[in-house]
């Protein structure tokens, strides 16, 4: 937990210095007035619980971001369910393939209970009946990638299928969705993120924001942002 806490800080950290170089030039923060010192202050802490990992009620939220602040917060996390609810109706494609996917791994964890009890010749007729499953789904995913080349987002690696590459038919190299929940995954989907963060992303936007004649940040700069503070936690 206090390595997500360190790589959270460090985000953070390397994000406000590049928002801060990009806007002093342009936009420099006036002396802040009492109430906007105050405003500061309060979010200031309110980051630091989302940072630990407390929770922050709704409330308190409402009472210290603007009221288009807190509509972007709310805007945010319903595009995170969106997200969600399509992640669960994958295309028939991908059901496919997991599913060949799914076969080969029972066939392979069967020839490893075979191979640690010594019988070696009845492991390696499930490691054959797995490889085979496994050159089955290499060609699933060859034929659904080559019909529509955006379901790579659903993937948990890039896809190469060129001679030389990582990708071949055994269970380690192939590609799992990012909606599995198998120790092989590499990564999970990076537009999904949580609530905290979703939270915590339009906090510090807001105390960025504050004392600025207008808001400085570019749409480049709320994207970096986003990215180093949409880390799951």
């Amino acid at each position: 937990m206090s390595e997500w806490f360190d790589s959270q800080k460090k985000s953070i950290s390397r994000i406000s210095k590049l928002l801060q170089e990009r806007t002093e030039k342009t936009n420099p923060r006036h002396n802040v007035t009492v109430d906007e010192a105050k405003r500061l202050a309060k979010l200031e802490a309110i980051a630091d619980k989302l940072r630990r990992g407390e929770n922050v009620q709704n409330r308190q939220l409402q009472t210290w971001l603007s009221e288009e602040e807190y509509e972007q917060l709310d805007y945010a996390w319903k595009e995170q369910l969106e997200l969600r609810e399509e992640l669960r109706d994958k295309p028939n494609g991908l059901k496919r393939y997991e599913e060949k996917l799914r076969e080969a791994t029972f066939y392979y964890n069967r020839a490893e209970g075979y191979s640690s009890k010594g019988k070696h010749s009845t492991a390696k007729k499930f490691y054959n009946k797995s490889e085979s499953l496994c050159a089955d789904a290499l060609e699933i995913l060859q034929e659904i990638l080559h019909y529509d080349s955006s379901l790579r987002v659903w993937f948990d690696r890039d896809i190469d299928f060129e001679v030389g590459g990582d990708l071949s038919a055994n269970i380690v190299s192939l590609p799992r969705l990012v909606t599995s929940r198998s120790n092989e995954k590499l990564s999970d989907d990076s537009r999904l993120t949580s609530k905290q963060s979703v939270k915590l992303a339009v906090v510090v936007r807001a105390m960025h924001n504050i004392g600025r004649d207008t808001a400085p940040a570019s749409k480049d700069d709320v994207s970096k942002l986003d990215k180093f503070l949409n880390v799951d936690d």
